[in-house]
């Protein structure tokens, strides 16, 4: 009765669905029904080569929070492999990394110079950064893998850079052990989305 819908719609509503759950709100606008619609097409535009999902899902990977733990299950749902994903995921994730360690000092002090809401925000970046890196003060650059390798929130790269720059630990040093920590939390993240998606292919 009805045509099976082509491989192109069934990738649509697999990302669809996957935005509904992870990301409601990023691509639609509902006050707005002509930016909705160009939204969707240039999400068709950039899904129609494994070059433009690939570079989507770097972008992803290299937003704070979401960041590669968000950036494997997205890549997954525009239909990359899973070994493509993550290896995207890891690049995109490990991007920015340097530039936090090297420069968020510097970023940190122009945002208190700037105004008391910035200088406040800063304070409540810095004393997080601190209570978290207390295991990391600890156990040092195996404390900073552990760290950056559990996949949860509040961890992270992003997190894992701030405090090896609030700590000022060496950036030869702290890079192999963010990016191993990078590796671990994708390779998780692989194994779990991979999971998921045979329970509900079964």
């Amino acid at each position: 009765m009805f045509d099976k819908p082509t491989v192109s719609a069934e990738r649509n509503l697999e990302f669809h669905f996957f935005l509904m759950l992870f990301y409601p709100g990023v691509w639609y606008n509902t006050k707005d029904f002509t930016d909705e619609v160009l939204q969707l097409e240039l999400f068709e535009w950039m899904t129609s080569t494994t070059w433009g999902e690939s570079l989507l899902t770097l972008l992803v990977s290299m937003v704070p929070v979401i960041e590669l733990r968000g950036g494997v299950p997205f890549g997954t749902a525009l239909g990359l492999a899973p070994l493509h994903a993550l290896v995207v995921c890891i690049i995109g994730n490990m991007l920015p990394i340097p530039f936090i360690i090297v420069y968020i000092r510097r970023i940190f002090h122009w945002m208190r110079r700037r105004s008391p809401r910035l200088n406040a925000l800063v304070d409540k970046l810095e004393k997080k950064a601190h209570l978290k890196g207390q295991k990391v003060t600890k156990y040092k650059y195996i404390g900073l893998w552990l760290f950056v390798a559990i996949p949860l929130p509040g961890t992270g790269a992003w997190t894992g850079a701030l405090i090896a720059a609030l700590l000022d630990m060496p950036l030869r040093k702290s890079i192999p052990s963010i990016f191993l920590g990078v590796v671990t939390a994708g390779l998780i993240m692989t194994f779990v989305t991979g999971g998921v998606v045979a329970i509900f292919a079964s």
